[in-house]
């Protein structure tokens, strides 16, 4: 459960600091889909998804 909060934090700082961006008035879709400014955000926040989603299915006993 531990492990799982830190990640579910982290997202959240993440939501934040994008969200802050994208409210700035700076925030275009090309940088975040084909300039690359945001690969590395997108693909760290995937992999802290994928880890949420089988800590969560772990808890429930689900097998996906």
């Amino acid at each position: 459960m531990e492990r799982k909060a830190e990640l579910i934090k982290e997202m959240l700082e993440m939501q934040a600091k994008f969200t802050a961006f994208e409210q700035s008035g700076a925030y275009t879709p090309e940088d975040y889909y084909v300039d690359g400014k945001w690969k590395e955000y997108r693909d760290r926040y995937t992999e802290l998804a994928s880890e949420v989603r089988e800590i969560a299915s772990t808890e429930a006993n689900y097998w996906k």
